[in-house]
């Protein structure tokens, strides 16, 4: 929860609320995540009543309320079926991405799905750190940290474009533009990268998926049905590969 409320503040998103097991902060103006994460970190006993409340925001007693506070994107990263038939009606979020694991109970799932909230199953939505893991497993396997063998001539061919476009230009480049235009990926791009690239790719398979079983069977369904039947699909295909099926 802390890393997508950091990363989602950085690309714009103004960050209503923060729930925890003993409750919410609250401003609809806009909470600074980077400082209440920061904060979080250093404390010895994490509560949140134990943290500064900015100015002008509110401290909720229970972490129901945060999950029924007005927003557009509400993402529950922590426990089990959070949001239930009970409490669903409350909810007013457009949006809801399951980070944690089965945070929404089937009922409230279709709940929600009535009324057209956008819902990012937990299948999809949480991979991202599977993911990661089977990238970390691949390079054990190779004992070679990515971007080893590429990192350099990288660098060195945007370098030569550089030295091009300056010679063109009549405009050089100084050296610690030449550095941070031409820096190669490290590690840690590659991996950012992948990630990217999977979790995209994936998203638009089950769009795909979704939007076709719509049109071809005239049956409504939502992303976590459709991320179901691509499941199943590959687990056919796997089966076909090995001569277990049919």
């Amino acid at each position: 929860g802390s890393y997508a409320a950091l990363f989602l503040q950085e690309m714009g998103a103004i960050l209503v609320g923060l729930i925890e097991f003993d409750g919410v902060l609250y401003d609809p103006r806009g909470l600074d995540a980077a400082d209440i994460v920061q904060q979080w970190r250093s404390l010895p006993k994490k509560s949140i009543q134990s943290l500064s409340v900015p100015a002008g925001a509110t401290r909720l007693p229970y972490p129901q309320e945060g999950l029924e506070l007005d927003c557009d994107i509400l993402i529950p990263a922590a426990l089990e079926n959070q949001i239930t038939e009970e409490n669903a009606h409350r909810v007013k979020a457009k949006i809801i991405v399951e980070a944690a694991n089965g945070p929404l109970t089937s009922g409230a799932s279709e709940m929600l799905d009535a009324r057209d909230v956008y819902i990012v199953p937990d299948h999809y939505a949480n991979a991202g750190g599977v993911l990661v893991s089977y990238f970390e497993w691949l390079k054990n396997l190779a004992h070679v940290r990515f971007g080893r063998l590429e990192k350099r001539f990288e660098e060195q061919a945007y370098r030569r474009i550089l030295r091009a476009l300056a010679e063109r230009t009549g405009s050089d480049f100084t050296e610690d533009e030449m550095t941070r235009i031409a820096h190669g990926a490290d590690e840690s791009d590659l991996v950012t990268s992948g990630l990217d690239d999977t979790m995209v790719t994936a998203y638009h398979n089950l769009r795909e998926i979704r939007d076709r079983v719509r049109e071809d069977k005239k049956a409504h369904i939502d992303l976590r049905t459709a991320a179901f039947v691509d499941a199943i699909n590959k687990i056919a295909i796997c089966y076909e590969d090995l001569g277990i099926f049919p």
